[in-house]
């Protein structure tokens, strides 16, 4: 890549990075709104496991980026509600894996079209080429990130997120 297409890379990058935190501001609010607001760590949980699989409680701490007691909390409360069950680790005879049941996957499912259609306002004057270039965008961004960080969407692994 050339110096003067980085550059304008580079500040498209920035550009991205500003709309993504405007963007999951309004997220936030929208979930507080819907009386969600509290349980964003549980649905950030949900949609790990269900992209990556179970996952030891420690490393589902990490990847979230909260301590190990509140992640130990906010599993007992999705166990309890039926999304996440235990199940023995494969690797340990003494440990256990936290793995995403269908009802929690029904319930994520369902959380994430609340969201979605709660943004609809936002870009429901959108023509059909721009529903196309930020489908497109969506797609080209996933790529690179999971290219670049295999780990990060493995977490079966020991590697933390």
């Amino acid at each position: 890549m050339q110096k003067a297409d980085a550059d304008v890379l580079s500040g498209v990058l920035s550009e991205l990075v500003q709309v993504n935190s405007r963007l999951v501001q309004a997220i936030r609010r929208i979930a507080r709104e819907n009386g969600q607001g509290d349980s964003l760590a549980g649905w950030r949980t949900l949609g790990v496991l269900q992209r990556s699989g179970p996952s030891r409680v420690g490393v589902l701490a990490e990847t979230s980026q909260v301590a190990q007691p509140t992640m130990t909390k906010l599993v007992t409360g999705l166990a309890a509600r039926g999304w996440v069950e235990r199940l023995a680790d494969p690797d340990d005879a003494r440990a256990w894996r936290i793995g995403i049941t269908a009802d929690g996957a029904a319930a994520l499912a369902e959380w994430r079209a609340g969201l979605a259609s709660a943004l609809l306002p936002y870009f429901g004057d959108l023509d059909a080429d721009d529903i196309e270039a930020l489908r497109r965008t969506v797609q080209v961004i996933d790529s690179h990130i999971v290219a670049l960080e295999p780990n990060r969407n493995d977490q079966t692994q020991e590697v933390a997120q």
